[in-house]
């Protein structure tokens, strides 16, 4: 019995999924306990309630406001498991997407755009961000294919081209409040912009994420659907791990660059438009710098194990911990803890390889020892007979 359970915890530590939960596991502690030692030397009579509020996060709230906080930490978790999906569809074929932040900026540019200059209704909306973001994407991969300019230099520079062309767009009369930087509010511009809530409101209260959950989630099993089940993901994984050979194979590899940014683009184009469509946020068109939601992506992407399935779980995490971060006590402690907390754990979330390989060393040692030792007790059993 004993070595029967002793053989189900070897497979289970040995198991990749298993492996990268853990290594994840480490990483987030990692995190945690940094920030509270940073909370300790601020201040340390507050730290430990800031530390368990930023881990409760809706949990704090009396049972009647928690589902209204649970909705909104829904909301923002939708668009950053879109810019993960993002992120590690890129990456499985070879590429780093670090341009996602900047896709996602121009999907919000179309679909605020369509949804209050143009009043079309939603669906529109959500097809034309997905459409700008997937656009952005293809030049990427374009310049790489034909210029062969890295997609790492080219996401960066349109990162910000996106985000001036975007507030120069959405500074228009009637698309801009007159009294604000903000754009005009969906519920008064276009109220037919707005996602189906499919009755999650009640649940959640008003501006809940609605149709957008069972959407992202429906997307996260297509795309690992497509990346490990059909001909198309393995050529594109093929030619993102030797171009070369993927080409001598017969396999269009510029083609697949090209489709693998443009897949990417419209992905996290379409996070935004499933953010901003519920009309929990507006557009500010003031802002100097890029919205933190693709490059979250990335931190997400990698948590989950590179995973669709795995950054599931992780978006909802790094939100639930960023949301929380607005619990700490600001008595003590200044508005920017809540980002440094947040910022600590995404961090320590590019450790998740180094502790997955830590705990593969692990195993291999393990597994030399007991290969060491076995022939002695062998012999020994030998000269006991």
């Amino acid at each position: 019995m004993k070595e029967n359970k002793r053989s189900l915890g070897r497979r289970l530590i040995e198991n990749d999924g298993v492996q990268t939960l853990l290594a994840s596991l480490l990483c987030v502690l990692g995190g945690l306990l940094i920030g509270f030692i940073v909370l300790l030397v601020i201040e340390p009579s507050a730290a430990w309630g800031s530390i368990t509020a930023v881990v409760k996060n809706f949990f704090r709230y009396p049972a009647s406001l928690r589902g209204k906080y649970l909705g909104q930490t829904i909301v923002r978790t939708v668009p950053l498991l879109m810019c993960a999906l993002s992120v590690l569809f890129a990456y499985k074929v070879g590429m780093f997407n670090i341009g996602a932040a900047g896709q996602y900026v121009i999907g919000a540019c179309a679909t605020l755009y369509c949804a209050i200059a143009l009043k079309l209704p939603w669906i529109v909306c959500l097809l034309a961000g997905a459409a700008a973001g997937a656009l952005l994407g293809a030049v990427s991969g374009v310049l790489k294919t034909l210029c062969n300019v890295n997609v790492v230099i080219s996401g960066i520079m349109l990162n910000w081209i996106s985000l001036y062309f975007t507030n120069n767009l959405l500074s228009r009369g009637g698309i801009k409040r007159p009294t604000g930087p903000e754009t005009i509010q969906l519920i008064n511009a276009n109220p037919d912009a707005l996602l189906p809530t499919l009755g999650l409101d009640k649940l959640f209260g008003e501006k809940s994420a609605g149709i957008a959950i069972p959407l992202a989630l429906v997307i996260a099993v297509l795309v690992w659907v497509v990346l490990n089940k059909t001909k198309f993901g393995y050529e594109l994984r093929a030619t993102g791990n030797n171009p070369n050979a993927a080409k001598y194979a017969g396999m269009r590899e510029n083609r697949n660059i090209i489709l693998t940014m443009a897949i990417a683009g419209g992905l996290a184009g379409l996070g935004a438009s499933l953010f901003f469509l519920t009309g929990l946020v507006d557009w500010e068109t003031s802002i100097s710098s890029v919205p933190d939601m693709g490059f979250n992506g990335i931190a997400v992407a990698f948590l989950g194990g590179l995973s669709p399935l795995g950054s599931i779980l992780s978006a909802f995490f790094i939100q639930h911990i960023t949301s929380g971060g607005g619990g700490v006590d600001l008595r003590f402690y200044s508005s920017q803890i809540s980002s440094l907390i947040s910022s600590l754990i995404i961090f320590l979330c590019a450790f998740v390889g180094f502790f997955k390989l830590a705990i593969q060393n692990r195993i291999r040692k393990g597994d030399e020892k007991r290969a060491a030792d076995k022939p002695a007790d062998t012999g020994k059993g030998g000269e006991s007979q």
